[in-house]
């Protein structure tokens, strides 16, 4: 019978020999093993990275049109382009963190037994500082914009609309990464399109009422460097609220989360042919050759 210490370092040599494979998220490399706590500060830093390519294009298109005269990026660009980057994001970094972004879905996760409660502050502060410092570069290279970027309710719009509003979007929101992102479905293109396009498509009728922000992060961070704390609530119970909502909502769809194929799919290290394996209460991650078991 093998010593149950050997696992990890079994497990790590197991993994070294896996093969990099196209469209499939590189979840049995060591060095995206979420559960192997040495690589915490890699997906932190995935998160902070990833906020802040989100925050710099989400803010940044209303501060370069505030300083070239308002018509620099049409309407259709300021909507869509935050999607594409998160698709993006999703795309290039999902297997390392989870591709989070967002104060309300690591919340989300964590509410569906898919995300360590004891991550989630840590996440949320890497997501804010990424939006902080990407709010910093902005004001650096274009200067002060006034509220130009920020996330406020539309004209003769509430704060308390608004935030009914970004209740609406977020719960629409985090039902699809709950959707897209659980049983045996892997974090990758589903995930990106499916992502992507939901933020685009309440983006486009939703940004007149509220901005649809739908992150209390894309939103506070700018609020904090540009020191406009207009509305700021709504933005913060909004999404969170809206993530409690998508959270019963997919308890009614898909029953209680957990488990290790919910917590892979959460983190985005569940790859089509690969399970989390027997070590994944102790740090190891995935086990190569490892199947999971049959629904």
């Amino acid at each position: 019978m093998r010593d149950e210490g050997e696992a990890p370092a079994q497990a790590g040599q197991d993994r070294r020999q896996l093969p990099r494979t196209l469209g499939t998220p590189d979840s049995m490399l060591a060095q995206f093993d979420f559960w192997d706590r040495r690589y915490e500060g890699r997906r932190l830093f995935s998160e902070l990275l990833g906020t802040f390519f989100l925050v710099l294009v989400a803010v940044g298109g209303g501060m370069v049109n505030a300083r070239f005269g308002g018509s620099a990026v049409p309407y259709g660009a300021l909507v869509v382009a935050p999607a594409l980057m998160v698709a993006a994001i999703i795309l290039f970094m999902g297997a390392v963190s989870g591709a989070h972004l967002n104060p309300a879905v690591s919340i989300a996760f964590a509410l569906r037994g898919d995300f360590p409660w004891k991550r989630v502050p840590a996440y949320v502060v890497a997501q804010l500082v990424g939006a902080v410092l990407a709010t910093l570069l902005l004001l650096a290279l274009l200067g002060d914009q006034g509220s130009a970027g920020l996330t406020l309710p539309g004209p003769g719009i509430s704060t308390s609309t608004a935030m009914v509003w970004e209740i609406v979007l977020t719960a629409g929101l985090v039902s699809t990464i709950l959707g897209v992102s659980s049983g045996a479905q892997q974090l990758g293109p589903i995930a990106a399109i499916g992502v992507g396009s939901y933020i685009a498509l309440a983006g486009l009728w939703g940004s007149p009422v509220s901005g649809a922000s739908m992150n209390p992060g894309r939103s506070l961070g700018p609020a904090l460097v540009l020191g406009d704390w207009t509305s700021w609530w709504a933005y913060l119970l909004g999404p969170v609220a809206g993530a409690l909502l998508a959270v019963g909502a997919a308890y009614v769809l898909r029953g209680a989360g957990g488990g290790r194929s919910g917590r892979a799919a959460a983190e985005g290290t569940l790859g089509s042919e690969w399970g989390l394996g027997p070590t994944d209460a102790g740090g190891a991650g995935p086990v190569a050759g490892q199947r999971p078991p049959a629904r």
